[in-house]
């Protein structure tokens, strides 16, 4: 966890650490939320079933908190989602007294969790934009300007660490659907993949597609 020492990070590992194979269910949705968890090495997707259909709500990346519905309020909380092992995955599991003193006792630990639950709400707010645009390459465009608005600019452009799966869950489409307008992106010029990274060397092109894409949206309404 960022903002903990090497030998805080290891204590806790041998006590709270847990290893996960891959395609290993850490929990299950509808189950008692008991801990949270914290993803030390590995990635895991959070999915949630959706009118029976299984969708990906997220790819959770090194350091973050997931299945936070455990120590928050209430007696008995249930998991909301299932979470599920990509790779070989080690995370901490923590109780909710146990993360409350970590939490306590390290402010570089809590102002971290405070960053990760703004970013959440930002991707919530970006999830309510993408539902109300029909079409697919509007979605996938907003996502990729709100991600490469904050990238790093570089002499090439901004790059954007994101994979297809992790861009189809912020977008809420399927991986193919993603990776089809991604291409067409590719084909206009707009983006660039470089080492599985995508490359937007002009963002002022970008907006300028999406502001495009949304008259035609309006055109065909009329």
């Amino acid at each position: 966890m960022q903002g903990l020492g090497e030998g805080e990070q290891a204590r806790l590992l041998e006590r709270f650490g847990r290893a996960y194979e891959p395609g290993a269910v850490l929990y299950d949705e509808g189950q008692p939320a008991r801990h949270g968890f914290v993803l030390h090495a590995g990635r895991v997707r959070i999915v949630r079933h959706v009118r029976g259909i299984e969708r990906v709500v997220r790819v959770v990346p090194v350091g973050e908190l997931f299945g936070e519905e455990a120590l928050g309020p209430g007696a008995e909380p249930v998991y909301r989602a299932r979470a599920v092992a990509l790779s070989a995955a080690t995370v901490l599991a923590l109780d909710r007294e146990t993360l409350g003193a970590l939490l306590a006792g390290n402010p570089r630990v809590a102002r971290r969790m405070v960053e990760q639950f703004v970013a959440r709400l930002e991707q919530a707010e970006e999830r309510i934009e993408n539902a109300m645009l029909r079409d697919h390459p509007s979605r996938v465009v907003n996502t990729l300007l709100r991600l490469a608005a904050v990238a790093p600019e570089r002499p090439e452009g901004r790059l954007v660490a994101i994979s297809p799966l992790e861009l189809s869950a912020r977008v809420g489409l399927d991986v193919d659907a993603v990776k089809r307008t991604v291409q067409q992106l590719r084909d206009g010029g707009y983006v660039r993949i470089v080492d599985e990274r995508v490359l937007v060397p002009d963002l002022e092109a970008l907006r300028r597609l999406f502001q495009l894409l949304g008259a035609k949206e309006e055109v065909r309404d009329d």
